[in-house]
């Protein structure tokens, strides 16, 4: 968690932030004991957290505070997993200087180096970025040895974790050539390094400063790595005025075969300074006019057909040798990638475009709204796509021009630099986009997939449920469009019983590849083959996958054991594009966002916060009892949700249902019945009905309703004798109904019901006033989600009166029992509207501010007494195990496949 200035780590007192990067958090600080500013490094959790890498850091430490030279920035100690340095005022090392100031500055480089090197410690990330010039003009390194300082030793040779790791922070967010620009060829192949690493990257550096551009840049990482790892600097870059002993330093520097490289720093040093002296000041001699142009074109010439000869070969052949190169990205301390409803998360919310060059996500900023960011691999800043607000699943056109995303108006696209969003269908949840045209929409639980033309249109079933399925999702659309890929749930959502198919689309038959796996994926390989990459709660297999016959071959091998994926589907956060690049978000299901979410609070309108169920979890819809001494709360577990009865008073949890997954409760009025919906069917009952259960726990959970589609019980009259429920219309349209319902010896009854509203527009929340005359619900009629009241039994044709209440949009809302008031959630504000009745006229006052800030929380129910709510705050950001914004990239990770999963046959 950022500190904040005044806050003190032993004695030292923060003064104001500095920046932040994979190596922790800087701040300016002050040394309140010897009375000097310092600059001071909060450690990463990662390893402030690990008391064995702690220790060994604390090592690394006592020797790096043993460096004393002027052109270092020095170690003071370690002060509470924080780092304590001298503070360097002044900019970074710039790029494009004349030569005699880059020159210069480039000889204090070396002799810090040196000075370093002759200690036997290496710098190990040498870059512009970790190079200060002061604004006297001395030279000060930065993060000297750290690098080694807080890496993992315990990884295993050839493990994807022991490839290099280059983490972004938040002062060069988005600079994710930055690192591997200067990276040497044996650190991009995950070899151990030494001083010759420094070697090279100080001859990247003095390229740079020299030409006003990098020595290896590509349109992506693995383009900037393969650079580095088999292309030449472009020599005619530098300017022509660069002495010859500067030119052939810099490229003794960057030769990738370190056996020929410069062996020794100080030999660099020697050269620049006969260079400054005079000794050495010769430049290239221009041939004479008549005889220079046909070698410069000829050397031209051949320089461009190795070039694209070299090219060539790297991007069609790609060898198997090819190392696994590791890149963390922080996209931002102001970015959240958690979705604002943990127990709505459907799926990856990092993609990469088919061709890998470019990145789209799904995440909140400082807070606010929900909403898709894109961004290129080699761009500084990710562009927020306005109009996403609210997206809820996301995935990308095969050409990677558009983007489809979920949301309440139903499923959309946008282009991927932005512009006017074009609604697509009424259907939602997510899929995925076909080579032909098509998208495969999901809607994972209780219904099957279906198509939808990529213009727009209805949607057509896909893939009808098998017996004891209840959802199909996470579709991919194979090379040639002619089969897909997706998971078949079946009930209770056992991941070992989630299974991975394969369907064709021309006749609808379908094949299990893989039993006990979800998220599949397909990455072709060569000559018609490819993998099929699956997982299993954390960990990613491969398995060699025939693409013409639609089978898998030989036996699937665990690739990589840190994925993070969603606990309630099982589903993972990866995606992997067609060039062999794969990105992914580290974690498990708890470990990676917590094992419980927040307690809940009572929030009254002063607002007071008191503790309400104080026990954190990972809830989701509760509602309070009539008399308000019980609270009914769904909680989400492991691998299905139940509904708990939580006793106020006594301070107990008492479980309600065991054997489906139950959610959405509501009570009868007199509190004797909690009644619940379900995805998974029951026997012969179709999945989607409304189910009821004595809330003292005395009778097993049974059927109220019998339908195939989806059902949310709303609220009952007051008179307990009518519920109002929303159901959807097999188009993704929610419709409001009505059903009159008995108490008969103990057991509740439905009757007939009858359709209240229905239409185009989606009409959802029904709740009965407090007399029962009227019905307030949600519509998105207006275009976004508004609170309106209709007459309840409606009058007929002509009669009926509709009252729009809110104007702002809306996310809750609540009769209160008390006074004549409808309140409403709004953005981060609660709403209340008085209202009057005249006759048959509803009569709503203007809507004024309850409570002015709800602080990020989430409005769960309101007492009976109308004077408090029921909220779930905010996770607290300093419960997170570990941050929400970072994201791994693994380049050549269909090479490392090729080593590891051998083809079947």
């Amino acid at each position: 968690m950022p500190l904040t200035p005044g806050t003190r780590l032993g004695p030292y007192e923060i003064l104001a932030p500095l920046g932040a990067g994979g190596m922790g958090e800087v701040y300016r600080a002050r040394d309140t004991k010897l009375k000097r500013e310092v600059a001071l490094k909060v450690l990463p959790d990662s390893l402030a957290t690990d008391p064995g890498r702690m220790a060994r850091f604390q090592r690394e430490a006592e020797v790096l505070a043993l460096l004393n030279h002027p052109h270092i920035a020095h170690i003071y100690g370690v002060e509470d997993d924080a780092l304590i340095m001298e503070l360097v005022e002044g900019e970074t090392l710039p790029s494009r200087l004349p030569a005699d100031t880059a020159l210069r500055y480039a000889l204090q480089i070396a002799e810090g180096l040196e000075y370093a090197h002759e200690r036997g410690i290496v710098h190990r990330d040498l870059k512009p970025g970790n190079i200060k010039v002061t604004p006297e003009g001395t030279v000060k390194l930065l993060d000297f040895g750290l690098a080694k300082a807080v890496e993992n030793p315990g990884a295993a040779s050839g493990d994807p974790a022991n490839s290099p790791t280059l983490t972004l922070g938040v002062t060069n967010v988005g600079v994710i050539m930055g690192t591997a620009a200067y990276m040497s060829p044996e650190q991009a192949g995950g070899k151990t390094v030494d001083r010759r690493a420094d070697i090279w990257s100080f001859g990247a550096v003095l390229y740079e400063v020299l030409s006003g551009r990098r020595a290896f840049a590509g349109d992506s990482v693995s383009d900037t790595l393969a650079g580095v790892l088999k292309v030449d600097p472009d020599w005619k870059a530098l300017p022509s005025d660069t002495p010859t002993a500067v030119r052939r330093l810099i490229q003794r520097c960057l030769t990738k075969d370190r056996k020929q490289r410069l062996q020794a720093i100080g030999d660099a040093r020697i050269a620049i300074e006969e260079v400054l002296s005079g000794a050495s000041l010769e430049a290239p001699q221009p041939a004479p006019a008549g005889r220079r142009i046909v070698p410069w074109a000829v050397a031209g010439v051949l320089a461009i057909a190795l070039a694209i000869m070299s090219w060539v070969w790297w991007d069609a052949a790609r060898p198997v040798a090819q190392p696994l190169v590791r890149l963390d990205v922080d996209l931002g301390p102001d970015i959240s990638l958690l979705p604002m409803d943990l127990t709505n998360a459907h799926g990856n919310r990092v993609l990469l475009s088919p061709d890998g060059r470019r990145m789209v996500y799904l995440a909140s900023k400082s807070g606010g709204p929900q909403r898709l960011f894109t961004r290129k691999l080699d761009q500084p800043e990710a562009t927020e796509l306005r109009g996403t607000d609210g997206a809820e699943s996301l995935f990308l056109s095969p050409d990677g021009e558009w983007i489809a995303f979920d949301a309440a108006s139903g499923l959309s696209k946008i282009p991927v630099e932005g512009g006017p969003v074009v609604r697509l269908s009424d259907y939602s949840f997510g899929g995925c986009w076909g080579e032909a045209g098509n998208i495969i929409a999901d809607k994972r639980f209780g219904e099957p997939m279906s198509l939808i033309p990529s213009s727009g249109g209805a949607a057509v079933p896909l893939t009808p449920l098998a017996a004891g399925e209840f959802g199909h999702g996470y579709a991919q659309v194979l090379p040639g469009g002619k089969a897909a890929l997706f998971a078949a749930f079946r009930a209770g959502l056992n991941i070992d019983e989630t299974s991975i198919e394969v369907i064709t689309m021309a006749d609808r038959r379908r094949r299990t590849l893989v039993r006990g796996g979800n998220s599949p994926h397909y990455v072709a390989g060569s000559s018609g083959s490819g993998y099929l990459l699956y997982s299993h709660l954390g960990t990613l297999f491969a398995i060699p996958f025939d693409l013409g016959r639609l089978e898998t071959r030989g036996a699937a091998v665990a690739v990589l054991d840190d994925v993070e994926y969603e606990p309630l589907d099982y589903s993972a956060h990866f995606d992997i594009s067609r060039n062999g690049t794969l990105v992914y978000r580290k974690g498990s299901a708890a470990g990676s966002r917590g094992a419980t979410g927040p307690a809940v609070q009572w929030l009254e309108g002063d607002n007071k916060k008191t503790p309400l169920l104080a026990q954190p979890g990972w809830y989701g819809t509760m509602r309070l009892s009539p008399d308000g001494k019980r609270l009914a709360v769904v909680v989400w577990e492991a691998k299905r949700a139940g509904i708990w009865i939580y006793d106020l008073q006594r301070d107990t949890m008492t479980r309600l249902t065991f054997d489906r997954l139950y959610y959405d409760a509501i009570w009868s009025p007199d509190g004797r019945y909690v009644l619940f919906t379900t995805w998974e069917p029951a026997s012969k009952l179709p999945a989607g009905s409304i189910w009821w259960a004595r809330a003292d726990g005395t009778s097993q959970p049974r059927p109220l309703t019998q339908s195939n589609k989806s059902q949310l019980p709303c609220s009952f009259s007051p008179d307990g004798k009518r519920l109002a429920y929303q159901e959807n219309n097999g188009s993704d349209r929610w419709q409001i109904w009505t059903v009159p319902v008995e108490d008969s010896g103990g057991q509740l009854r439905a009757g007939k019901p009858e359709q209240f509203l229905g239409g185009q527009f989606n009409y959802i929340g029904a709740r009965f006033s407090p007399d029962g005359r009227w019905l307030a619900y949600l519509s998105d009629e207006s275009g976004r989600k508004e609170l309106f009241v209709r007459a309840f039994p409606p009058r007929g044709p002509g009669q009926d009166g509709k009252w729009q209440i809110s104007n702002h949009g809306v996310d809750w809302r609540y009769w209160s029992l008390k006074s004549r008031e409808l309140l409403y959630q709004s953005d981060d504000q609660v709403m209340s509207v008085s209202y009057t009745v005249q006759g048959d006229t509803f009569v709503p006052g203007k809507p004024r501010v309850w409570l002015a800030k709800l602080g990020g929380a989430t409005v769960a129910d309101m007492a009976p007494d109308g004077k408090r709510l029921a909220i779930i705050p905010p996770p607290d950001p300093k419960e997170a195990p570990k941050p929400e914004h970072e994201v791994t990239f693994l380049f050549n990770f269909l090479d490392e496949l090729r080593r590891r999963v051998p083809a079947g046959k």
